[in-house]
């Protein structure tokens, strides 16, 4: 498994070579190698060719690390892979000097190079692109020789779950049930379920109050958002991977998608409009004043009325007194729904954490490994602290977790399986959501109902 690190060197560059160039973790210096430079006077032309660029930039040069698993090739095999890589990624246009280390449990290339290139006399730009590219290179030579990359799994989680749950604003607009998120998955279930090729679906949701963009990605704005919001486009790591083009598609020929997404009732609740309230006659100034409008309220508050007893008994409710037990046990229920949302989130959050831990002790281990074998040295300690002292937290977050016998693999699986468990725990908040604001109106409305009618 080939891992790459990328770090700058501001003053310590003599030493750095020194450490790399090591007789006994070289096997006696066979594996060198160096372009353009002396390996020995490296550190002096590095800084002429700086001079001669005029270059102002403060790094000397940069440390490159390309590690393998334990066993997995030759120290000849990763010398001519690092070579390789060297060859890809400075292009004849940097200085810089290669050793292979053999001396741990796992082989690994030190590439020191400097930092202004001879060529263009421009500073190297290191940044998450250019550490992709070498990444990437890295990989594909890898691979090409038959070796592992690295973890396949930590990259994979990390595409899937580029953000750690939902921002605090939306969670609190879900929990008021107005997630703008959620209400573009209600709308593209429903219209997935009551369509049988993607030319219904889409008409399905210019029915539903949708605007439609169709490109590369299919994006989505409702026209309540036509002047302040934006499309929203249907990717994975925006709306979830059952939300993508592709897999929209495929669940609309699902021949059991029916019975997957059965949730009529729930859809059926989801409104952008307030129900209906019963006018309260006694208190009404209007009424007072205009008997047209006295008229039309109380043909309007039998219509109300008529509608909030259909909606009770959708529930199956009959009496006022089932009706105040259902409004009590909706609210427990959702309150309860809520705390295992919670839970699921704090697991996740946990689970993310040790992920990120584990990916930290992966790409700092070398660094670590070289400063406990000589913590006396300062200026070693120094260039590298940061990353020895994330390697340190990490190591002790670790100590605390009980998941950290876990691998990547086996903690990317158990976060999917909680991910879709709070998806679940989600939709049946939404429909108790819906179901108590809606038990709640129809007391109202009794409650007003019955006022009026025993006034008179």
């Amino acid at each position: 498994m080939a891992v790459t690190k990328i770090h700058p060197i501001e003053k310590t560059l003599h030493l750095a070579l020194n450490y790399i160039m090591n007789a006994d973790k070289t096997d006696e210096k066979i594996l060198i190698s160096s372009f353009n430079c002396n390996p020995k006077l490296a550190h002096l032309e590095f800084e002429q060719t700086k001079r001669e660029c005029n270059s102002k930039a403060k790094i000397l040069a940069r440390h490159l690390i390309q590690s393998f698993a334990p066993g997995e090739t030759t120290p000849e095999q990763a010398h001519k892979i690092g070579l390789e890589l060297c060859e890809k990624v400075f292009q004849g246009k940097y200085e810089y000097v290669l050793t292979t280390h053999i001396d741990k449990g796992h082989l690994h290339n030190h590439i020191l190079f400097n930092n202004v290139s001879f060529v263009t006399g421009k500073a190297y730009q290191s940044n998450k692109r250019s550490y992709h590219q070498i990444r990437t290179v890295s990989d594909e030579i890898c691979k090409e020789n038959g070796l592992s990359v690295i973890d396949e799994n930590y990259k994979k989680f990390k595409n899937r779950y580029s953000t750690n749950g939902k921002s605090y604003i939306e969670y609190m607009e879900f929990k008021k049930g107005g997630s703008w998120k959620n209400r573009l998955h209600l709308a593209i279930d429903k219209a997935i379920l009551r369509s049988g090729t993607y030319e219904e679906f889409l008409k399905a949701m210019e029915d539903l109050g949708y605007e439609i963009k169709i490109g590369k990605y299919l994006s989505f704005r409702h026209k309540d958002k036509k002047d302040t919001g934006r499309f929203t486009r249907t990717k994975a790591n925006v709306l979830g991977e059952d939300y993508t083009k592709e897999r929209i598609k495929e669940r609309i020929e699902d021949p059991t998608k029916q019975q997957i997404y059965n949730k009529e009732l729930l859809y059926d609740k989801v409104s952008y409009k307030n129900p209906d309230t019963i006018v309260n006659i006694k208190n009404n100034e209007k009424v007072k004043t205009s008997k047209g409008y006295e008229v039309w309220a109380g043909k309007h508050n039998m219509k109300t009325m008529a509608s909030s007893l259909n909606e009770m008994r959708r529930y199956g409710i009959n009496t006022y007194e089932e009706l105040e037990l259902k409004l009590k046990k909706a609210a427990s229920d959702r309150q309860q729904l809520l705390d295992r949302i919670k839970q699921a989130e704090k697991e996740m959050k946990s689970i993310y954490s040790v992920i990120e831990n584990k990916n930290t002790l992966s790409k700092n281990q070398l660094i670590h490994d070289i400063y406990i074998e000589d913590k006396e040295n300062k200026a070693f300690y120094e260039e590298y602290k940061p990353q020895i002292v994330a390697y340190e937290i990490a190591l002790k977050e670790l100590a605390k977790s009980g998941y950290r016998t876990l691998s990547i693999s086996e903690l990317s699986d158990k976060y999917a399986v909680l991910e879709q468990k709070k998806i679940n725990l989600m939709e049946e908040y939404a429909y108790q959501n819906f179901m108590l604001h809606d038990l709640q109106q129809a007391k109202k409305n009794t409650d007003i109902y019955l006022n009026n009618h025993l006034e008179k």
